[in-house]
């Protein structure tokens, strides 16, 4: 269960046996995936728990720091989510990546743009969406 701590969405997702390199530690497209679940895991919980459907989103851009190894003795990673930016078609979060000792491993930034379903091009943020994230990103500074 995610919790909401000095502002900034919280989440513990799980590392999965696949997840690993035979040096035994964390392959890089594996810290994308953990980024993108705990996305998911806050679009729920930030948005649908509050009534408010989810926006369908693309990602436009996406940069990975890697800062250290996740070891194999991490059997689920935190993933701190924050949103740092809004605009008329998307917004950006800036998401940690913690071990099992609260040591950042990765910083993952990702640019992801609201689409229309119908056409597949990008739309505005609706007044709803542009609330949820608008909060999440101001309580977030």
């Amino acid at each position: 269960m995610a919790e909401e701590n000095r502002n900034v969405h919280i989440t513990k997702v799980p590392c999965r046996w696949s997840d690993f390199d035979r040096f035994g530690h964390i392959t890089n497209p594996a810290y994308i995936e953990l980024a993108q679940e705990a996305r998911q895991i806050m679009a729920h919980e930030e948005f649908v728990e509050r009534g408010v459907e989810a926006a369908p989103v693309f990602v436009r851009k996406i940069e990975v720091d890697y800062l250290r190894p996740i070891m194999p003795d991490t059997f689920a990673v935190i993933v701190e989510t924050q949103v740092v930016e809004v605009g008329r078609t998307s917004f950006t979060t800036r998401q940690e990546i913690k071990d099992l000792n609260g040591t950042t491993c990765a910083i993952v930034e990702a640019v992801q743009v609201v689409i229309d379903l119908k056409t597949a091009r990008p739309r505005a943020i609706n007044d709803a969406e542009l609330k949820i994230l608008t909060r999440v990103a101001d309580s977030a500074k």
